[in-house]
């Protein structure tokens, strides 16, 4: 079988990232990377926001596109590894990355500047390379 002709594994997490309300986002992030990272990505102190999002509560600011991303790459980290892994790899230092924190840059950057280079380096990983 040519497995070239196959989707690459984020592809799925992908399409699920953008069809799922965001609600449903918010609740399966925390599934894989806990409250408290959560909450970091989608930029609150207070965790509470996170039970008011997974509620359906509005998520304020740009912190929805941040949230679906992280969970795109949760979600494709967590298909091949457990979710302490796929922590790890989202709050650890990456050589990837020029030894810069994938969640730092999430939070602290605009996605579409630094999406590309934080799923080549999840791509990267999960190819053992």
């Amino acid at each position: 079988m040519d497995t070239s002709l196959l989707p690459r594994s984020d592809l799925f997490a992908h399409r699920e990232a953008i069809q799922l309300p965001a609600s449903k986002v918010v609740e399966r992030l925390v599934e894989i990377v806990g409250r408290k990272l959560t909450a970091y990505i989608g930029d609150v102190k207070d965790a509470r926001a996170i039970d008011r999002w997974i509620a359906g509560g509005e998520i304020y600011g740009d912190a929805e596109s941040r949230l679906r991303f992280a969970f795109q790459v949760a979600r494709t980290l967590s298909e091949h590894d457990s979710p302490a892994v796929a922590q790890a790899w989202l709050t650890g230092v990456n050589p990837e990355l020029g030894d810069r924190v994938p969640l730092r840059l999430m939070r602290e950057n605009e996605i579409d500047e630094v999406a590309p280079a934080i799923l080549s380096a999840a791509r990267a990983f999960l190819a053992g390379g």
